[in-house]
């Protein structure tokens, strides 16, 4: 059993603006909480939402590594390694180096 999760080095995009679930917006559905891929920056519902985005996209993609984009959450959820693996903040830094997802 893992202990430790060996692709937090994969993390690209750390923060987002978006909030809403991409995929439930073009169908028309609706999300519980919100998750953000740290690999390429897609928005999507967890797994209490009826559609479970984020999961399916790593499913579809091999992506590992979703944040909590819930204010006040910080976790960050590794799916290869079935854990959480820490937390990042709630906030962006400023300037070119924040790692921002398109709105």
């Amino acid at each position: 059993m893992t202990t430790t999760c060996t692709h937090l080095s994969q993390a690209h995009i750390l923060h987002t603006h978006k909030d809403y679930c991409e995929e439930c917006v073009k169908s028309g559905g609706h999300w519980v909480h919100l998750r953000l891929c740290l690999i390429c920056g897609k928005a999507g519902c967890c797994d209490s939402s009826p559609n479970r985005h984020a999961s399916k996209h790593f499913h579809e993609t091999g992506h590992p590594l979703v944040r909590s984009i819930e204010p006040g959450e910080r976790w960050v959820w590794c799916y290869v390694d079935n854990m959480l693996v820490g937390e990042i903040d709630s906030q962006p830094s400023s300037g070119p180096a924040s790692n921002e997802a398109e709105k």
